[in-house]
């Protein structure tokens, strides 16, 4: 039986989904992505997140991701599948396929669409938990599904013993304070938001879930690491040395940037699945400066 209580502090890594030409899973070019991560000595992969083109993904593909992931992984870091959707009743089915498949916890999104009540949302984490015993993460990003996840509801969650942190990507400042606050000690509090990442360190976070991190995983982690060091005078430095990448990234809807940026490093092919589509000419000559000027391209 797994350790309900356990996920790590740390920087975790929502890893893109490398696609073939043809739109099918690129899993060679996944294996040099995971690499340089673990190598990284990130805490943490995310499969089948947002970063991962999750609501393009078959069931078949998640199952090939997910297995590939966890056995290349190795127990190097732990593997946190991205599951869930507006019916509790397949989220807890795509969770226990999760388990099922090795993972060793879960980032369950917030249901989008139904628009549930504060209420709906406690008794859908709930059931969820309850149903699979593994530890938990809520994911809290309502610019993508028009549902907020209060902080009396998130304080209720916490109290459910598989629900061990959450994945704070409101963009709300004091809401993000309040959860730091007020939640338990042992409850996780990871920024969602690459912008925020170093403001919820100094606020008393424990950890990211980092776009940026697929790009510069090692400094992600350095400014996570000396954060929790409370050498917030190293950590500030990384925070602005991140910042053309932490803008650049969010220029055009995730992941667009981040995936457009490993193409032109020459790991993935530049493929996305509609309806997302590639860069504008003009973003991507912007894109293409700051890459140059990080040092993770060179000029032709």
């Amino acid at each position: 039986m797994p350790d309900l209580t356990i996920l790590p502090r740390g920087t975790y890594v929502p890893i893109v989904t490398p696609f073939t030409i043809k739109q099918d899973l690129d899993i060679p070019a996944l294996e040099v992505l995971l690499e340089r991560l673990i190598n990284a000595q990130v805490e943490g992969i995310v499969v089948h997140g947002t970063t991962g083109e999750s609501p393009t993904i078959g069931e078949e593909e998640f199952s090939t991701l997910l297995q590939r992931t966890v056995d290349l992984v190795d127990g190097r870091a732990v593997v946190v599948a991205g599951v869930g959707g507006n019916n509790t009743r397949t989220s807890i089915q795509q969770a226990n396929h999760a388990r099922q498949l090795g993972a060793d916890g879960l980032l369950v999104v917030c249901p989008y669409y139904n628009k549930p009540t504060q209420q709906g949302l406690y008794e859908h984490y709930r059931e969820i938990a309850e149903a699979i015993p593994l530890p938990m993460l809520v994911y809290n990003v309502a610019a993508r599904t028009a549902v907020n996840v209060d902080t009396n509801t998130l304080l209720r969650l916490a109290s459910v013993p598989n629900i061990v942190g959450v994945k704070e990507s409101s963009d709300n400042i004091e809401q993000i304070t309040s959860v730091i606050q007020q939640s338990p000690d042992d409850f996780l509090v990871l920024s969602g938001c690459d912008h925020l990442n170093f403001a919820l360190m100094c606020l008393g976070g424990d950890g990211v879930i980092s776009t940026v991190a697929n790009l510069a995983p090692k400094k992600v982690k350095s400014l996570v690491d000396n954060s929790l060091a409370n050498d917030f005078v190293t950590a500030r430095h990384l925070h602005y040395d991140l910042l053309p990448l932490t803008e650049g990234c969010f220029i055009e809807s995730n992941p667009i940037p981040v995936k457009t940026a490993l193409a032109m490093m020459g790991e993935i092919s530049e493929v996305f699945r509609s309806p997302l589509c590639a860069m504008q000419p003009d973003n991507r000559q912007q894109w293409r400066a700051t890459l140059l000027q990080q040092k993770l391209i060179q000029q032709p």
